[in-house]
């Protein structure tokens, strides 16, 4: 998983999710973040914005792309470019 923020210009971080569990009405979301620095980063996500997520997941565009043969045998997949 790739992460940029605009508070650090163009530096490009690598994590991965570690877990997601509930807390009251929030989902929180833990990413450890592996370079170029070591944090952990959680996203408390409520229901609307949970909503927001299937909701833009159910657009035909990345229903392709979950679906897609080439994605479940791809090991490294190609980077984005700039996003």
């Amino acid at each position: 998983m790739l992460f940029r923020s605009t508070g650090l210009g163009k530096t490009q971080l690598t994590g991965k999710i570690v877990d997601l569990q509930r807390q009251g009405d929030y989902l929180i979301m833990q990413v450890d973040v592996v370079e170029p620095v070591k944090w952990r980063i959680r996203a408390a996500m409520s229901f609307r914005d949970l909503a927001k997520v299937m909701a833009c997941c159910a657009k035909r565009s990345i229903v392709g792309f979950i679906l897609s043969p080439k994605q479940w045998r791809n090991k490294q997949p190609n980077h984005p470019g700039d996003f």
